[in-house]
């Protein structure tokens, strides 16, 4: 069950606000699991301005029906002492998924990245897929954000995301964050920034996990 309010994970650290001192504090580990599939279909081709339209609607969306969650996930949250998602439905539904009816909170600081199209010609017509490529691709290097979040302003956000995960895993309990691909890899970046290594990388695919210990 999602504690929709969250407030007690509304307060986040200032980035580098994690001092020495938590160098000595046993931490927990920090598992980003990225969602399920989404029901949104990608087999369609469309120009610029059909792939913003069709972001919007992947955003507000929920998860394709009849998905399995695996083993392996099931057993991180089971073990995890908090468990969180962002404030979108498709991750939402997914810690549902692998909570087994353990609470978790909602957070919206944990929101993918925004992927606005670049402005391209309306001849130009693309599957989703590669539309995310070029969009991220335009919104990383350069800095093509449509008065939505810039790139600066997502690695702020990375850096407290963050800083807010580890100070939930000082103590030593783990934290499972459901989320989202691109923003999990900057937040996990900011963990790696901070001395945290990366133990466990299966990749980008629906449903995979990052870990990040401090070894």
């Amino acid at each position: 069950m999602a504690d929709e309010s969250a407030d007690h994970l509304s307060t986040t650290q200032a980035p580098g606000a994690v001092g020495a001192h938590a160098a000595a504090v046993r931490l927990g580990a920090i598992t980003l699991a990225r969602h399920g599939e989404p029901a949104l279909s990608r087999a369609i081709r469309f120009n610029a301005p059909t792939y913003g339209d069709w972001w919007a609607r992947y955003e507000e969306g929920g998860l394709l029906p009849g998905q399995t969650p695996p083993a392996s996930l099931v057993a991180t949250a089971r073990d995890a002492g908090t468990i969180i998602a962002s404030t979108r439905r498709r991750s939402i539904e997914t810690a549902t998924a692998v909570a087994g009816g353990k609470g978790f909170a909602t957070n919206p600081l944990f929101i993918e990245a925004p992927l606005p199209p670049p402005p391209w010609p309306r001849w130009i017509r693309m599957s989703p897929k590669h539309w995310g490529f070029f969009a991220r691709f335009w919104w990383w290097f350069f800095n093509h954000h449509a008065g939505q979040e810039s790139r600066a302003e997502a690695e702020v956000r990375a850096d407290q995301a963050a800083d807010l995960l580890i100070g939930l895993a000082e103590g030593g309990q783990d934290v499972l964050l459901v989320a989202h691909g691109f923003f999990n890899t900057m937040i996990g970046l900011s963990l790696q920034k901070r001395g945290l290594k990366k133990t466990v990388d299966q990749g980008f695919k629906y449903w995979c996990v990052k870990r990040f210990e401090r070894v």
